[in-house]
């Protein structure tokens, strides 16, 4: 027996395509190795692979287990075998598929055993030749001269040859560019659409297609080169061009006009005119079928995702400790950075009680970025726990807060605004903060606050809801919308549960002149010292500011007041985020703000197109929709509030959101402790879609700023749902728990085409970044307009069952005053027998009379027979 297995020719051949007929590949189970001796790589191995079995002991095996025995598909087979011995062969490599295969022949069995001389030899001669073939020394080829055997004529057909002579264009820059100083500044990659976009290669399976003909055409040349450069024409060129339009004279018009030429042409292409307006009017053509192609590629693969990715996890030990976030918001311009409002996880009682340890620990508003998710990266100070808060539309720098004792903060970040877009540097010094946390360099900078409003003008009671006016209005003192000449946001909107809305200005307000003595006083006082490095942005502002506008919101029909918690207004700045938002130049300090002034009344110009009008959410669930301009009383002269226009009542608990649709702005959400609603602007008859109560209490929700149909809502017991109206109205598409304790607020982000964050923060004080599948954030073309035809038929739904409600409550009435009219009437006695017969004789008469009135105009009855039966 020999020591290596012969590689036959045979074997080579059937690797990977079946094998012989005289073997057999098998699967034998450890148990069936111990039983034959044939375990692998201990009783047989690479080396020596071959086992002889007994035929007797395979027939046994076969008997005892039956089916269950290993060898039972070749039953027949081993029992037309002429010998008591088979060989069973160790198949290491798996060249035919199994572990094992067994020899079905007896010539098989001898060659394999022993091999003949004859194979050696042929081995041996096919070694020699793959050697030989190695040692061939290549020849350069000899040129011949070029036989046509009609390839050119090919040739030619499939060349492209220039059928007319080339187009030549000069491009020349502008005048007034040429020579114009040019200013280089830095700039981050990742701020606007003109930045570094990455767009990697990626195989498609879906175009790997399977090349089986192909004609191709070669053609031997020289090779060739272009080159070109560019000189400046620095010698003088005079150029002309028409600034006035060449027309014809009212004869010349009259003369084209009637010419038959004119007609013969218009009569010629009439027919080809209409087909291009019938087909322009039939199918869109400025829509791009590539893209409507690929928009259901996904669902074709069904490979998907639906399910939110947890991207990343902040949660800071000291500052989150026994702390709750109230409020989270992306920045606006630095991508990956998101900042988050901390608050004590306390009761009113509690607070009460603690109240000295609570204004020994301040509260902050931690900015977290996604290069070091063990460290914040700046704090910002607040007088008191902030419940709200938001960046300013037209500076991104200037954060405004609302806090739990009733005051408004505001804070100027310009000074670290390098810090927060350096994340290459932060991302190398994580290690180093881990090592080295008392350095002071790496330590966390604290921002104060500029201003603070006073108290005693101020809210009293927890501000629960903040929103900066957009730059393209502002309001004057009795809330009419006027142009905003300086395009800064400079004012501001608060709610609380004070029964009322205010509004804020940045600007310091409009004071009489003052003295000379005065000004020489305020020239002669020295600047105070500013140890803390709290910018002079709103110095004007601290402990004095105080609002212009002040909305009371009286009940409808009752005495009393309304509690605001949320509002929004139709030009808002949190729905609907603008796409580059305005990035001031770098201020100096008591620069910026405090520069602008309150300009006078003849000074403003109204707007018309804006609207006055707000929804407010309150505490007993009630959905007010009232307006803020001021009305001035005959009687006094002051300036009051309007009464509220209308007042919806679905729920019996506490509103926590009222957001707009970032693609309708008629579209309002409404989320209460148990259920939510969506209401349009304008439908006075109820919400346009109403949810089922929910086991759990519903804390928060949000739209998505990618699609129209699908908005997020945040539950009690750590999950949320995902709601696409496109798919279903009555439940959520997705329920997904994201954390042990209640969510508190949800926030979306495109951080680019292919990837939307959402960020869920929870009572624990743990944000949560979650990514956003695929099916969530790609948005059809079509999607934006079935939308709007739902809320449209639910709009139309609601009319009709007004309609129907009105009808039937007329209906109801008119019975009502039917059943009280028959009681009202008098009764009448019942008639006797006979008078009964009498009436219905005198009927049945006047019957007859008709009928032989009847027949006699048809002219079937004749006199005769009319005097015969009489």
């Amino acid at each position: 027996m020999s020591s290596k297995r012969p590689k036959s020719k045979e074997a080579k051949k059937t690797k990977g395509k079946g094998h012989p007929d005289y073997i057999f590949p098998l699967v034998l189970t450890s148990a069936t190795q111990e039983m034959f001796g044939c375990r692998a790589d201990e009783d047989v191995t690479g080396e020596n692979p071959y086992k002889l079995l007994k035929k007797e002991d395979i027939i046994k095996d076969m008997k005892t287990r039956a089916s269950v025995s290993d060898f039972s598909p070749l039953k027949q087979l081993v029992l037309d075998y002429p010998e008591d011995e088979l060989l069973l062969v160790f198949d290491r490599d798996f060249t035919y598929g199994q572990s094992f295969y067994l020899v079905l022949t007896v010539e098989a069995k001898e060659n394999i055993l022993k091999p003949s001389v004859e194979a050696d030899e042929e081995q041996m001669k096919d070694e020699e030749e793959e050697e030989e073939e190695e040692m061939i020394v290549p020849k350069t080829p000899e040129s011949h001269p070029w036989i046509s055997l009609g390839s050119e004529k090919e040739i030619e057909e499939e060349s492209v040859t220039e059928s007319r002579p080339r187009l030549r264009y000069k491009i020349s820059p502008l005048l007034r560019r040429c020579g114009a100083p040019v200013c280089f500044s830095d700039r981050s990659a990742e701020d606007g659409k003109e930045g570094f976009v990455e767009c990697p290669s990626y195989q498609d399976k879906s175009f790997s297609i399977i090349e089986m003909e192909k004609d191709m055409a070669i053609q031997a040349s020289s090779d060739t080169k272009h080159s070109s450069t560019q000189t400046l024409w620095k010698y003088p060129k005079n150029m002309w061009t028409q600034y006035e339009p060449r027309e014809f004279s009212p004869e010349e018009k009259e003369h084209h006009l009637q010419s038959k030429n004119l007609k013969n042409f218009i009569t010629s292409v009439l027919i080809r005119f209409e087909i291009s307006l019938q087909q322009n009017y039939i199918t869109d053509v400025f829509c791009d079928d590539w893209t409507a192609l690929c928009e259901d590629d996904a669902a074709l693969t069904g490979k998907t995702e639906t399910q939110l990715k947890e991207y990343q996890t902040f949660m800071d030990l000291h500052f989150s400790k026994e702390k709750t976030i109230s409020q989270v918001h992306w920045h606006p311009t630095i991508s990956g950075v998101i900042a988050v409002a901390m608050t004590e996880r306390l009761s009113l009682e509690e607070r009460i009680d603690n109240s000295t340890k609570l204004l020994l620990n301040p509260s902050y508003i931690l900015f977290w970025n996604f290069t070091d998710p063990i460290n914040p990266q700046l704090q910002l100070e607040c007088p008191d726990d902030v419940l709200c808060f938001q960046f300013c539309p037209s500076d991104p720098n200037i954060i405004a807060g609302g806090c739990m004792n009733g005051q408004v903060v505001l804070w100027d970040i310009s000074a670290h605004v390098e810090r927060l877009q350096d994340t290459r540097s932060n991302s190398k010094n994580i290690s180093n903060k881990l090592v080295i946390f008392q350095d002071k360099n790496n330590v966390t900078p604290v921002v104060r606050y500029c201003a603070v409003s006073g108290i005693e003008n101020g809210h009293k009671a927890p501000i629960t809801d903040i929103q900066w006016l957009p730059e393209t209005f502002e309001l004057s003192k009795i809330g009419i919308p006027v142009e905003n000449p300086s395009r800064i946001s400079v004012q501001l909107v608060t709610c609380a549960p004070d029964c009322c809305v205010l509004f804020w200005d940045l600007r310091p307000p409009r004071v009489m002149s003052h003295s000379l003595t005065d000004v020489k006083q305020k020239s002669e006082e020295k600047p105070l010292e500013n140890p803390h490095g709290v910018p002079n942005t709103f110095k004007h502002l601290n402990l004095t500011w105080k609002p212009f506008i002040r909305v009371s919101l009286p009940k409808i029909g009752s005495s009393g007041e309304y509690s605001p918690l949320k509002f929004s207004l139709r030009d808002n700045t949190v729905d609907c985020p603008s796409d580059k938002p305005l990035q001031n130049a770098d201020r100096e300090e008591g620069c910026g703000f405090a520069q602008l002034r309150v300009p006078s009344a003849k000074q403003q110009k109204p707007l018309e197109n804006i609207s006055t009008k707000l929804y407010v959410g309150t505490e007993d669930g009630e959905l007010v929709y009232t307006d803020w301009k001021m009305e001035k009383d005959n009687d006094s002269g002051r300036l009051l509030s309007t009464k509220p226009i209308h007042r919806f009542l679905l729920h019996d608990t506490l509103v926590n959101t009222v957001s707009r649709s970032p693609f309708f702005k008629d579209i309002i959400l409404m989320v209460c402790s148990f259920s939510f609603a969506i209401w349009k602007e304008g439908v006075t008859n109820g919400p346009i879609l109403m949810s089922a109560f929910s086991k759990h209490m519903r804390t928060v929700g949000h739209w998505s700023l990618s699609r129209p149909a699908v908005f997020f809502i945040g539950k009690e017991d750590g999950s949320i749902e995902v709601w696409d109206l496109l798919q279903n109205t009555h439940e959520p598409s997705l329920n997904q728990n994201i954390s042990s304790a209640g969510v508190t607020c949800i926030r979306t982000s495109s951080i680019s085409s292919k990837q939307n964050l959402l960020a869920v923060s929870d009572r624990l004080g743990t944000l949560h970044i979650l990514q956003i599948p695929w099916t969530l954030r790609r948005s059809s073309n079509s999607e934006r307009q079935i939308v709007r035809k739902y809320f449209e038929k639910e709009e139309e739904r609601l009319e009709y069952f007004e309609k129907r409600q009105i009808k039937h409550e007329k209906e109801k009435k008119e019975m009502e005053a039917e059943q009280q009219r028959k009681k009202t009437e008098p009764v009448m006695p019942l008639k006797q027998e006979e008078e009964l017969e009498a009436e219905a004789q005198k009927e049945y008469e006047q019957f007859l009379a008709l009928e032989k009135d009847i027949l006699k105009n048809m002219g079937l009855l004749n006199e005769t027979e009319d005097s015969l039966d009489m």
